[in-house]
């Protein structure tokens, strides 16, 4: 089967689908620029997503764009994430297999492309602004690095400011600016809010009216731990809406698309990390100039980023390779696309001593996973493992981790199916239940030939490392 095939019916679109006839009118003639606002371990916890938080201009964004209520990351790490974001590529693909700084040292592999190199070659003003974590250097050649990824980056006037500098100085040429936010990301006090920040209005929530997520046992040591985490939220929210003020009055915004994003789910147990929903289920909201405001339930994964920058930019795809995701600009102002009916997801490792391998597909009504490692304990990652949520849960073995006990998610089975109808909280695994057999079936081999169209070097040789000691344990 032909590699685009599998990817198409996997995720709908043909790659690279031509855009609407009413956003290419509206920009004819005009630079396409892109600003592309990555915010840093954030889970589906927006208020246009039913979540009582404060953040009007993000919800604001929502309103005025293409809300996907079905938006995917195509794996729950943060450096392999930003790397599927600028490659189109999945990180068994590209080869960013785990974490990028210190001693975890993942990078791409040679001969990938990414977006900054391919559009600063195309002419872009190309800035990067906060967090990098993704390497080596040479893969992304950023015009201009700004406010350089160092421990704590929380200010978000000073993000919006080297930002919007960076655009003004650069009004002769289109300009493709991504705004790497390290909320909520958890900091070493706090989520960072232990200070007050410039042009910033605190938004402080009481740990005991906060929303707690499914994935999560109500303890007040995780009511607190939330409080901090949407106090950090409601900062980004903030940020985000200085810049848009910023291109409104520097006069770029109708010819710029925007576009926010996560790079993984919430930083709680169940989440960061995971396969289960909370961990890939993300918010992703994008606004073109001239698109029609829409609430889209189309299935849409990381992977689809990249084509669609590259769509909006004109800016030809690698020679080399096809992508592995396809654009979203024929999406923007619909409600959904049945074609897109399921995303792909592969994770290797977090932290390099956390190698535990996974792939999944999931689909509107299924999650089907495997687990190649699955004789190991699942990994804790390190700023999970060090917050007071896990410090409280692991504090007694009895604990449920939401409605799981701490034994079954650290103890893994082989394979994971679940009837998103039925059991929204992937509890019951039903992979052995004979009534799922022939969902399993056609599940596990559309998993399978996505994995071989892209080249995973998991599959050959390595997929099943210990059959002999038994499946479904």
């Amino acid at each position: 089967m032909d590699r685009r095939d599998v990817l198409k019916g996997m995720a709908g679109a043909a790659a690279l689908s031509a855009a609407p006839a009413t956003l290419a009118q509206t920009i004819k003639g005009k630079q396409r620029n892109v600003l592309l606002l990555i915010s840093d371990d954030q889970g589906l916890d927006l208020g246009c997503y039913g979540v009582p938080i404060h953040t009007p201009r993000l919800d604001r964004l929502a309103r005025e764009g293409t809300l996907f209520t079905q938006g995917y990351a195509a794996v729950s790490s943060c450096s392999p994430s930003r790397a599927v974001i600028n490659t189109g590529l999945y990180t068994h693909q590209n080869g960013m297999y785990g974490l990028q700084h210190d001693v975890h040292h993942q990078s791409l592999l040679p001969g990938i492309e990414t977006l900054p190199s391919l559009l600063r070659g195309a002419g872009y003003a190309t800035a990067l602004v906060g967090k990098k974590h993704v390497g080596p250097d040479s893969a992304f050649p950023y015009e201009a690095e700004l406010v350089p990824e160092r421990s704590g980056v929380r200010d978000v006037r000073e993000l919006a400011t080297a930002a919007s500098s960076f655009i003004r100085a650069s009004d002769d040429r289109p300009f493709f600016v991504t705004i790497a936010y390290s909320d909520p990301h958890r900091a070493a006090v706090d989520y960072g809010n232990n200070r007050a920040w410039p042009d910033v209005k605190t938004n402080r929530y009481d740990p005991r009216r906060v929303p707690v997520p499914s994935h999560l046992p109500d303890l007040p040591a995780v009511r607190m731990d939330l409080a901090e985490y949407y106090e950090s939220i409601s900062r980004l929210d903030t940020g985000v809406g200085m810049i848009l003020d910023d291109l409104a009055t520097i006069g770029r915004a109708d010819e710029t698309l925007v576009i926010f994003l996560s790079d993984n789910g919430r930083p709680f147990p169940g989440a960061k990390t995971n396969f289960y929903d909370p961990g890939l289920h993300l918010p992703l909201i994008i606004h073109a100039p001239g698109s029609t405001p829409s609430v889209n339930k189309a299935m849409v994964s990381w992977v689809d980023i990249a084509p669609t920058i590259l769509e909006w930019t004109g800016v030809a795809p690698p020679a080399a390779y096809p992508l592995s995701g396809s654009s979203l600009l024929p999406l923007l102002g619909r409600q959904d696309d049945a074609q897109r009916d399921a995303v792909f997801a592969s994770h290797d490792f977090h932290e390099i001593n956390q190698y535990y391998p996974m792939r999944a597909i999931r689909t509107r009504t299924h999650s089907y996973m495997l687990n190649l490692a699955y004789p190991l304990d699942y990994p804790i990652a390190g700023d999970v493992a060090g917050s007071p949520s896990w410090k409280a849960i692991s504090a007694d073995p009895s604990i449920l981790i939401g409605k799981r006990t701490q034994a079954a998610y650290l103890k893994r089975g082989s394979e994971e199916l679940y009837d998103l109808s039925r059991d929204p909280d992937e509890l019951n695994n039903v992979v052995a239940d004979p009534a799922y057999a022939a969902v399993k079936g056609a599940l596990a081999e559309r998993l399978r030939a996505v994995r071989a169209a892209s080249k995973d070097p998991w599959l050959a040789g390595q997929t099943d490392p210990y059959a002999h000691v038994g499946r479904h344990e």
